[in-house]
């Protein structure tokens, strides 16, 4: 059996391909920021025997790769990473703060850079593994306010290419899903005032769903995508910015 970690996987997204992998038969380690909502995301999993939850702090460094290491003791591998966990930002430049700037580049750039640091000795020495991360469709476009959303993305877009070339001849792939507007929690709470324009700019006529970047996250994972490395897949609908 497979082993796949993924981080930020209570909720969103990130849960959504904890199903994926679930059901494709994977064990998963799903990773969230507190112990509750680990225990909530697990109990929606109806406790299933082939996932566990952590919520390690994702930038300490020693403490990941203790779970790392635990992790491959436990299961035997660790086949898959998916940096998934994140946050997001709108604040307007003038209002900008370094701790608001640091607190987005720690969990979206720093704590991908810790959790795949882990993972490539791992799975160098099995001689195989995948690494795949979570970018934007704003880390090719960028966008108005909250510059340090973007920043962290267009980063994750050169770590996902820099990781590709480098750990390539371990057998390491690397790549990367740029969503576009997906139907998550934060969507679904706003105005339709709001939403309905985003739909007009997206020529499939639908917001995303969760578990269509969930199914490019297994895609990638699989070794239907054997050949690809250094990519970051867009999952957008081909939205026109």
């Amino acid at each position: 059996m497979k082993v796949c970690v993924i981080t930020g996987g209570t909720r969103g997204i990130g849960f959504a391909t904890v199903q994926a992998f679930l059901k494709e038969g994977y064990k998963v380690v799903l990773y969230g920021s507190r112990e509750e909502t680990v225990t909530k995301a697990l109990n929606e999993l109806n406790n299933d025997p082939n996932v566990e939850g952590r919520w390690t702090h994702l930038i300490d460094e020693e403490a990941i790769n203790k779970d790392f290491a635990e992790i491959k003791e436990k299961y035997g591998s660790i086949d898959v990473l998916i940096n998934n966990a994140g946050i997001s930002d709108s604040t307007p430049f003038l209002q900008y703060s370094e701790s608001l700037f640091t607190k987005v580049m720690n969990l979206n750039v720093i704590a991908p850079y810790v959790c795949s640091h882990a993972a490539a000795p791992i799975m160098k020495e099995q001689g195989h593994g995948v690494i795949l991360f979570t970018s934007s469709m704003v880390s090719k476009e960028g966008q108005p306010s909250g510059v340090a959303y973007p920043t962290s993305k267009f980063a994750i877009n050169g770590m996902t290419i820099s990781l590709a070339r480098e750990l390539g001849k371990f057998g390491i792939r690397v790549n990367a899903v740029a969503p576009g507007i997906t139907f998550t929690d934060m969507v679904k709470a706003l105005p339709e005032q709001m939403i309905n324009p985003m739909i007009q700019a997206i020529p499939l006529k639908r917001i995303g769903e969760p578990e269509d970047i969930a199914k490019a996250f297994l895609f990638l994972a699989s070794d239907q995508a054997s050949y690809i490395t250094g990519a970051v897949l867009p999952v957008d609908g081909a939205m026109m910015v």
